[in-house]
């Protein structure tokens, strides 16, 4: 029995070996992703800057989000390689520097912007301006008990779901992980989302958290990543993200565009919810198209980011950390979409703080947090523009 249990943990870690060499050639690389910039640049940049734009009355509102930055740096290794991209090296002592830096600023930076080019070097992210969204915290009306009405689950995290960390075996892959489960002794891909809402895969064992009305809730729930359920009783409870299958995301805006069923100019959760509700025999094709699948957790308050700390609309951000690790301090400028159907767009110039990530962010692709609920629906849906985006590292001593 026990030569018979060691050949199959033998079998799982080969398994999960391969599955690792193979992560080797599809490691993320963009040439030149950090660049300095002048100072006589980084001026100007920060001229441009205005809290107001971002919806803060003034930058001191920005010392709440970024004490929680702080609170998940400082907890890093102090020597700790934060991000290593084409010869530009940060540590997390750096990374905490350049917070406490900037929040002693706060209280100057309404009058004097100026500050932010003289004590900080600014590092473009490249080489083209990155592609900006938008994501939130929907509101669900939901229930703690199936119904008719109410018949489709949100899952918590399965007990066969494994992770393995795969910075443990090399540096290259600090962050990585695999996401698997052991079948007939083998290490095989946890189980993708047609398989769970489709097939039944967890169905019968425990692991629904709540039920709601519509399957296309749940699935932009979990792009989200984050929510709000509202009971029949009144009360609420926060649906928060515990994990995912380790299944690449796969955009449904792009599967429709590729299938020819709707132009990609101009897609929107919006205009994929009246898609999907004009052809219901495709959803199940559809929807499927995404395998992967998130897990979650309920609680009291939220929406918490990838670092553990509550979310500040307008402010927060996620990011692919292999390229902005989160506690990066961004300055950034974009043209932002209409706050609602029939008002207009206008340029945004601010600051935001990386909290967060996701499994469809990658590379310097930026996420931008806008809320929580049914107001700001259409401009999270609406935000898809390129945005000039620099991170702020306090200045090392010669």
């Amino acid at each position: 029995m026990m030569k018979m249990q060691s050949l199959r943990r033998l079998a799982v870690l080969l398994a999960a070996v391969s599955l690792i060499l193979l992560l080797i050639g599809c490691q993320s690389k963009i040439s030149r992703p950090l660049t300095p910039i002048s100072d006589s640049s980084a001026q100007t940049q920060a001229r441009l800057l205005d809290p107001r734009s971002q919806n803060l009355a003034s930058w001191e509102e920005l010392r709440t989000g970024l004490e929680r930055s702080l609170a998940y740096v400082a907890a890093r290794p102090v020597d700790g390689t934060a991000v290593n991209q084409d010869g530009v090296l940060v540590t997390w002592d750096r990374l905490r520097a350049t917070i406490e830096e900037l929040l002693r600023l706060l209280p100057q930076l309404d009058k004097h912007p100026e500050l932010l080019a003289q004590r900080f070097e600014w590092f473009r992210v490249g080489p083209e301006d990155p592609l900006m969204t938008g994501y939130y915290a929907p509101y669900l009306d939901a229930s703690p008990v199936p119904s008719e009405e109410f018949k489709y689950p949100l899952y918590a995290i399965p007990d066969d779901m494994q992770v393995l960390n795969l910075g443990a075996f090399h540096h290259r892959w600090d962050g990585d992980k695999l996401v698997y489960r052991i079948e007939d002794g083998k290490a095989v891909p946890y189980h993708g989302r047609k398989a769970i809402d489709f097939e039944g895969a967890l169905k019968g064992r425990g692991l629904e958290l709540a039920w709601v009305r519509d399957l296309t809730d749940v699935f932009f729930l979990h792009i989200q990543g984050s929510g709000l359920l509202r009971y029949p009783d009144g009360s609420t409870r926060y649906a928060l993200y515990a994990g995912k299958n380790g299944h690449k995301y796969v955009s449904l805006g792009r599967v429709l565009a590729d299938r020819g069923l709707l132009p990609m100019e101009g897609m929107s959760m919006k205009v994929i919810r009246e898609f999907l509700a004009a052809h219901p025999e495709d959803v199940k094709d559809l929807l499927s198209t995404n395998p992967s699948y998130v897990f979650f957790h309920l609680g009291d308050k939220g929406p918490f980011g990838s670092m553990g700390k509550l979310l500040t609309p307008r402010v927060s951000m996620a990011t692919d950390p292999k390229f902005l690790p989160l506690g990066s301090v961004l300055a950034f400028t974009a043209l932002m979409p209409p706050e609602s159907f029939g008002s207009l767009g206008r340029p945004v110039s601010g600051i935001g703080l990386a909290q967060d990530a996701g499994g469809a962010i990658q590379g310097t692709r930026i996420d931008y947090y806008c809320g929580s609920g049914d107001d700001v629906e259409y401009f999270a849906g609406h935000i898809k523009t390129r945005a000039n985006v620099h991170l702020l590292l306090i200045r090392e001593e010669n």
